[in-house]
């Protein structure tokens, strides 16, 4: 029993990583016109060149966010940040879909919520 939950948990990590990977590779080449795959082998000078086209293109994907643009989209731009957080080696999920990283947001053990409101007692 314990074989299929892991072949499950497993094919799912992958299923996940697959996905991510997708997204990110559609968004980089819509955006910038990379090819993720070419950018990952690429030499230093060139990776160096794509950083950079990578890098104006999310901030001005986080530009078009602060304006509240119609075009933007949250999707897009998380894809963008990934795919540079990828390009700088800081890879948070790895070929065989485990998760490396430690997530970026994580609610402390002994965060407490805001109180609620008081009650109006008649």
């Amino acid at each position: 029993m314990n074989d299929i939950h892991a072949e499950y948990r497993a094919f799912r990590e992958r299923q996940h990583a697959q996905a991510t990977n997708a997204r990110q590779m559609a968004a980089l080449h819509l955006v910038c016109g990379i090819d993720l795959q070419v950018a990952l082998a690429a030499g230093p000078e060139l990776k160096a060149k794509f950083t950079l086209r990578l890098e104006r293109a999310l901030e001005r994907e986080r530009l078009r966010g602060m304006r509240r643009h119609w075009s933007y989209d949250l999707n897009r731009h998380i894809a963008l940040k990934q795919a540079l957080d990828r390009l700088h080696g800081r890879d948070t999920v790895a070929g065989d879909g485990k998760v490396t990283g430690k997530p970026r947001f994580r609610r402390c053990a002994n965060a407490k919520r805001r109180p609620k409101a008081p009650s109006e007692s008649r």
